[in-house]
């Protein structure tokens, strides 16, 4: 009897509504910390809206992000280093929709939090460290497709290493960030109307706003300014190569810029609202943030789960095309037989491949091979090398040992 009594002890929550301490019930939903604050909750009408948007949120985005999943592995077409990386950020929010939102949708709907302060806890890290997920996600997304523009040599398309190292940082980054308030830097608890839970904004101590400032500059702020400053060279690089590359080419690198801008603006959206309210009830007065101001960011932060998926199926062709052919139980279209490079930096490369290609050989010869050449060696059939020196004049002239060789070389690899 006596270790039961210590068990329940150990398991009270003072500072969670209904909590008891030390075998007694609590008359104060929280407990008695220097700095914070009783929970101030909603109107019935109002849980009951909030219920009917976490209905909305978990559904869909349990849905959408698994729609994405069972894509990437029905078709191969899809399994490629930049896609794998978008598969983590929907992995983690299909964990949100399953971990975390029936868990607020259930005490929304009863008008209080349900399952305990363990539960409180467990629910506050799980849905802190997958947000951070995407998060960083996105930025080593962006960093990515910077470090490819910047390499001197084609990337490997089929090369997954750098991005299973990007997705194993991003996770171990997070935990190492939301792993801290369990062991005492700041805690877990209640937050808004006290049906959801998070880090502990209201507790103004030392302890807790210096966890609070490292977590917003650490976890928002820095990979924010990575996204901003990759995408912002790349979006330079593309604009410096627009006249010298072909139509198709650009219209693929603006859509992809399209659609990687488009998933940060609304992360943003998403996210932002809910950084400046907790920074706001950290260090604001004290009832600045009415439970409708408090409850409204968390809501937002978990739309992203929504939003996230939608963007890679009707923004991103191959996936959009992939998508149509699940719906039909189809083979999806092959848009051409050639495989073109899957990155905006192969234009920026063969520009100036072409401008060197140019500089070194201003009377460059043909070098277009004969049909029984094609005929004999099938791999050489798919390198052909295109010049623009004058036809008529290429097919009179014989190349020479004293006739420069030309330097550039359009390969065309046919799919498998």
């Amino acid at each position: 009897m006596p270790g039961m009594i210590v068990f329940n002890v150990s398991l009270s929550c003072a500072h969670c509504p209904g909590g008891v301490a030390g075998g007694t019930a609590s008359t104060d939903p929280y407990e008695e910390v220097a700095g914070s604050l009783p929970p101030t909750s909603l109107t019935p009408k109002g849980h009951l809206v909030v219920a009917v948007c976490l209905g909305f949120i978990g559904t869909f985005g349990f849905l959408n992000n698994l729609l994405v999943l069972a894509l990437f592995f029905r078709y191969r077409a899809l399994r490629t280093p930049i896609n794998l990386l978008l598969v983590s950020i929907s992995a983690s929010d299909l964990l949100v929709s399953v971990l975390g939102t029936p868990f607020s949708f259930a005490a929304s709907t009863q008008g209080r939090w349900l399952i305990g302060r363990e539960g409180c806890v467990w629910y506050g890290f799980v849905n802190s460290c997958l947000g951070i997920v995407s998060l960083i996600s996105l930025a080593v997304l962006s960093y990515e497709r910077y470090f490819t523009m910047m390499k001197p040599t084609i990337a490997n398309n089929r090369d997954f290493g750098p991005a299973l190292g990007g997705i194993c940082f991003s996770w171990l980054y997070s935990v190492a960030w939301t792993v801290p308030p369990l062991l005492g830097w700041s805690r877990y608890g209640p937050e808004g109307p006290g049906t959801t839970c998070s880090v502990d904004w209201k507790t103004q101590t030392a302890n807790n706003i210096s966890y609070i400032v490292c977590l917003f500059t650490f976890c928002l702020v820095l990979p924010f300014g990575v996204i901003l400053y990759s995408y912002g060279s790349l979006l330079h690089a593309i604009r410096q190569v627009r006249s010298g590359s072909s139509v198709a080419t650009r219209r693929r690198d603006q859509r992809v810029l399209l659609m990687v801008v488009t998933m940060v603006v609304c992360y943003l959206v998403c996210w932002l609202p809910y950084g400046v309210a907790a920074l706001l009830a950290t260090f604001g007065p004290r009832g600045l943030l009415t439970p409708e101001a408090s409850i409204t960011p968390s809501l937002l932060a978990k739309l992203s789960t929504v939003i996230n998926p939608v963007i890679y199926i009707f923004m991103n062709k191959q996936f959009y095309r992939c998508f149509r052919a699940f719906l039909n139980c189809s083979t999806p279209e092959q848009p051409s037989t050639v495989k073109t490079f899957s990155r905006p930096t192969k234009t920026l490369r063969t520009v100036r491949q072409e401008k060197e290609c140019h500089m070194s050989n201003p009377a460059p010869s043909s070098a277009l091979p004969t049909p029984n050449s094609m005929h004999k060696s099938p791999q050489r059939a798919n390198r052909v090398a295109l010049f623009p020196s004058n036809r008529h004049s290429a097919a009179s002239h014989t190349p020479t040992a004293h006739t420069p060789k030309p330097k550039l070389i359009l390969v065309a690899h046919f799919r498998e």
